[in-house]
C-alpha cells in the first residue's frame, strides 16, 4: 500500500536479470521511470529523511536523521517564527512543478499558498508563502488568495526531465545510458554472462512504494535495482563500515579562494587520548548553518563530493550519466539539466553570510490585479500573459517577504532566534545548552574530565562544505572534520 492518499500509477519496467546470481543487469525504459529517478537530485534532503527514515528496515543518512529529529525536538519559540520551522521539516523543492507532473508523484509536499496583508488598504504590497507573517505595516499576512493559472492541455509523450519517447538503459548501478546492441553486451560481460540461458526478461510495474525503497537504496547500496525492483535482499542499514571515518572528507570548490562570508567560532569539547569531538558548545548561527543542511538538494551534495560517496552508494553514477548525457538529444534543455546537475536553494532559503553561499533561486514575479469595476475584487497572477490591458484594471507587482523575518529588517536572518546557546553532539543531535547535559555525555562516551581539552574553532566556507558533505556520509561528522584533516 502507497504511504499517500491518492492512487498510484503505475510504470512499465523491462528488467534483464540474471537467474544465477538472482540479480538485475539493467533495466530498458521510457522517459517515466527515468524523469522519476532524475528527480531525486532535486530533492532537499529534509524531504528525503521525511520519505524514507519511517519505512523499514530504519536506515539513517548519515547525521540528517539527527538533524531532522532536532528540529523536531526544538521548542518552536527558539525559531524565528514557526514558518521557520515548518520550512526546515518540509524544505521547498526548486524543481516542484516539474515533480508535480511526474507520472508517480513521490514527494507529499503540500501546494504552495499566498497571503496579502489583512489591512485592506495596506500600501506595502507584500505576498507570504505562509500564514500571520508581520507586513512592513504592522499587519497579519493571513489573507489568502488563490493563484491564478493559464489552463492548459496536456500533452502526452512530453517527458519532465527528459524528452519524450526518451529510451534508456539504467544499470543496477544507476548509469544511465542509451541503449545499443553495444552497451548491453558490454554490461553483460562486465557481470560474467556469456550466454544467453542465465538471463531471463522481466516485465515490472512499479510502483510509489518501489521507488520510495530505490529512493532509499540509492543512497547505501551497490545494486539498488536489484533490492528495490526483486526484493531478494533487505535494503542495508548504514553501518560505520559504510563512512569513511578518520579520512579528510574531499569536496569540490569552483572557487577554492572564494571566503566572502564571515566565519562562525564554536568551542569543541575534544579527547586527547580517542582523537574526537565529543560535542561543541555553539551559538544560533552555527545551528542555523546546520539545520539548513536539509533545505539542500541532493544534487548539490552530491556534486561537492566529487566522486567522495559512502560505500556502495551509487549517486555520483547517476548524476555523472546525467552529466554525460547530451541535452539538445536526450534532455527538455539545458535549464532542465541544471536543474539536476547545478540545483539551487529554493526562494527564500538563504540568507545573509550564509557560510556555504549556495545559490538560490529567484522568485517568479507576482502581480496584484484589482478591477476597476469591483471594490475588493483581487486577482493574483504570476504568469504575465494573464495580465489585463491598460485601463481594465489596476496592476501592482508584489514582493515576496523573507518567510523567515518576522517584521521589517535590514538583514536576511537565518532559521534560529537568538542570541541562544546550543550543544552539538558529534552525530549532530542538537539541544539547549545544559552543563549537566554535557556532563552526562561524557560519561556515556567513556571519557575521564582529565581527557579533556576544548579548543575554539573557526568555520567558514570551507569548512561548512566538509560539515555539509560529512552529515551525509558519516556519524561522526564534528570529528571527521576538525580531525580528519590537519588539526585546526
Amino acid at each position: 500500500m502507497s504511504t499517500f492518499d491518492h492512487p498510484a500509477k503505475a510504470i512499465s519496467l523491462k528488467v534483464l536479470v540474471d537467474k544465477k546470481n538472482n540479480r538485475v543487469i539493467f533495466a530498458e525504459t521510457n522517459e517515466d521511470f527515468v524523469d522519476v529517478l532524475f528527480s531525486f537530485l532535486t530533492m532537499p534532503i529534509g524531504t528525503i529523511v521525511r520519505l524514507v527514515r519511517n519505512r523499514p528496515p530504519t536506515m539513517e543518512i548519515g547525521c540528517m536523521n539527527n538533524l531532522y529529529e532536532s528540529v523536531e525536538n526544538i521548542d518552536v519559540q527558539r525559531f524565528q517564527n514557526k514558518a521557520c520551522k515548518s520550512m526546515l521539516l518540509c524544505p521547498r523543492n526548486v524543481a516542484a512543478a516539474q515533480c508535480k507532473s511526474l507520472k508517480l508523484k513521490i514527494i507529499d509536499d503540500e501546494p504552495l499558498r499566498y497571503f496579502l496583508c489583512q489591512t485592506l488598504h495596506c500600501t506595502e504590497y507584500k505576498l507570504s508563502h505562509y500564514p500571520n507573517a508581520t507586513c512592513d505595516c504592522g499587519g497579519r499576512m493571513n489573507r489568502q488568495i488563490l493563484l491564478e493559472k493559464e489552463e492548459c492541455p496536456g500533452t502526452p509523450n512530453t517527458g519532465v526531465f527528459v524528452k519524450g519517447l526518451t529510451r534508456l538503459i539504467i544499470t543496477d548501478e544507476l548509469h544511465a545510458i542509451p541503449p545499443s546492441t553495444e552497451a548491453s553486451l558490454s554490461l553483460l560481460t562486465k557481470v560474467g554472462v556469456t550466454d544467453g540461458s542465465t538471463i531471463e526478461e522481466c516485465n515490472l510495474n512499479i510502483e510509489v512504494d518501489e521507488v520510495l525503497t530505490l529512493l532509499k537504496c540509492s543512497l547505501v547500496s551497490k545494486a539498488p535495482l536489484t533490492e528495490a525492483l526483486l526484493k531478494q535482499n533487505p535494503v542495508p542499514e548504514m553501518g560505520d563500515e559504510d563512512f569513511d571515518q578518520g579520512s579528510c572528507i574531499k569536496f569540490k570548490m569552483e572557487d577554492p579562494t572564494s571566503n566572502k562570508v564571515g566565519k562562525i567560532d564554536i568551542k569543541l569539547i575534544v579527547s586527547r587520548s580517542k582523537k574526537m569531538v565529543c560535542y561543541a558548545e555553539a551559538s544560533e548561527d552555527f545551528v542555523d548553518l546546520l539545520f539548513s543542511f536539509l533545505t539542500v538538494p541532493l544534487g548539490y551534495i552530491v556534486k561537492k563530493m566529487h566522486g567522495n560517496t559512502s560505500k556502495g552508494s551509487c549517486l555520483n553514477h547517476l548524476y555523472s550519466s546525467i552529466q554525460e548525457l547530451d541535452a539538445g538529444q536526450f534532455l527538455k534543455s539545458n535549464e532542465h539539466k541544471a536543474m539536476l546537475v547545478s540545483p539551487k536553494l529554493a526562494p527564500g532559503f538563504s540568507y545573509t553570510n550564509h557560510p556555504l553561499a549556495i545559490e538560490e533561486h529567484e522568485h517568479p514575479p507576482y502581480y496584484l490585479v484589482q478591477a476597476e469595476s469591483f471594490y475588493q475584487s483581487f486577482r493574483l497572477i504570476s504568469d504575465e500573459s494573464l495580465l489585463p490591458p491598460e485601463n481594465m484594471g489596476r496592476v501592482s507587482r508584489l514582493t515576496v517577504m523573507d518567510p523567515k523575518s518576522s517584521c521589517k529588517k535590514a538583514t536576511r536572518e537565518g532559521f534560529m532566534s537568538g542570541p541562544a546557546m546550543f550543544t552539538v553532539t558529534d552525530d549532530l543531535i542538537i539541544t539547549p545548552i545544559s552543563p549537566i547535559s554535557g556532563l552526562s555525555l561524557l560519561k556515556k562516551l567513556k571519557v575521564p574530565f582529565s581527557d579533556i581539552k576544548e579548543c575554539v574553532v573557526n568555520v567558514g566556507r570551507e569548512e561548512a562544505l566538509r560539515l555539509l558533505v560529512a552529515s551525509f556520509v558519516s556519524k561522526s561528522a564534528l570529528t571527521n572534520v576538525f580531525f580528519g584533516g590537519p588539526n585546526p
